[in-house]
């Protein structure tokens, strides 16, 4: 069973800084001064659990633009299984009590990813490009 919830204490953000520890870092090559940005702080995150051990994680926080939705991440023996539908159903719901309508929502989805955001209305917008040496497009949806 998936659980996915906001991260509220030191241990759970440790844990979901794992996950893309080993998502992007170790597995992507993501440079680690990327990873970690320096938005963390400012950002709601949210951790997801399969029989208590943390699996996945997201973030998200409000920029100049709108609302981005960032960090998407699923350890590897997990994908596949739902957990980053749930990601993203999670961070969804938490925006949409705490976020006004008409808000853009936006991310910057690798090209893997983008059937899973286009469920939930996400719009691919402009031209392909490279983030962490990555593929990805922007992707948007007004709230």
């Amino acid at each position: 069973m998936i659980r996915v919830k906001k991260v509220e204490t030191d241990q759970e953000l440790k844990e979901a800084f794992k996950v893309r520890e080993v998502v992007f870092i170790d597995e992507q090559e993501c440079p680690p001064e990327e990873e970690f940005d320096g938005f963390d702080d400012e950002s709601i995150h949210f951790i997801a659990y399969i029989s208590g051990e943390p699996v996945g994680t997201s973030r998200y926080r409000t920029t100049d633009k709108g609302v981005k939705l960032e960090r998407f991440a699923v350890l590897k023996e997990h994908r596949g299984n739902g957990v980053g539908k749930r990601l993203v159903q999670t961070a969804l719901g938490q925006i949409e009590t705490t976020i006004e309508p008409g808000t853009l929502l936006y991310l910057h989805a690798q090209v893997d990813a983008m059937p899973l955001y286009a469920r939930y209305g996400f719009q691919k917008e402009g031209e392909m490009f490279m983030e962490a040496g990555i593929k990805h497009f922007l992707m948007k949806k007004t709230l």
